[in-house]
């Protein structure tokens, strides 16, 4: 039987959150946890919608801190999977903080995710593959090994001499 395939577009989700006092620190912008809460929530759900299964957060990494979100922000997080594995899938979250009485908004951060679809034993299981459209998912789908492989490495569940896709970022010829 053939691998079930779906398109990133399927995973997509968009969240809207408005921070009140209680989402801030003492300096009224929005606290990391709880920014990275809600991160963490949007793309369980985009990771659920691509493997039709419970999910659990196997890594959360790079998440930049470009811009902090003060309160009263509404703040858009958008998440689509990139890339599937055999029971991993790798999430993208983009974070918007909009000013409405100002009119302004910007990206504020970013980062990836992982989490491993699991049966109801809480065991691995295989997820459809995925197939990217657009030439920003192509380069997103790609860029998705490099990523994997340096997060093996850098919690010592890759030797980095198998890590194949970081080789030509490291590798110097003289």
């Amino acid at each position: 039987m053939a691998k079930q395939t779906k398109n990133p577009s399927a995973s997509c989700v968009t969240m809207t959150e408005l921070v009140l006092p209680n989402d801030t620190n003492t300096l009224n912008k929005l606290m990391g946890g709880r920014l990275m809460h809600w991160m963490d929530i949007v793309s369980a759900i985009a990771a659920q919608k691509h493997s039709n299964r419970i999910v659990v957060t196997a890594s959360a990494d790079n998440i930049s801190f470009r811009h902090p979100i003060e309160l009263g922000d509404v703040v858009t997080l958008e998440a689509k999977v990139t890339r599937a594995f055999s029971s991993s899938m790798e999430v993208s979250v983009k974070v918007f903080a909009e000013n409405i009485p100002s009119g302004t908004k910007s990206q504020s951060h970013s980062a990836f995710f992982t989490f491993v679809a699991v049966d109801q034993g809480g065991r691995p299981i295989d997820v459809p593959e995925l197939i990217p459209e657009t030439d920003e998912e192509k380069e997103m789908y790609d860029g998705a090994l490099r990523r994997r492989q340096l997060r093996l490495v850098l919690a010592k569940r890759m030797d980095p001499a198998d890590a194949s896709e970081l080789k030509s970022i490291f590798d110097v010829q003289a």
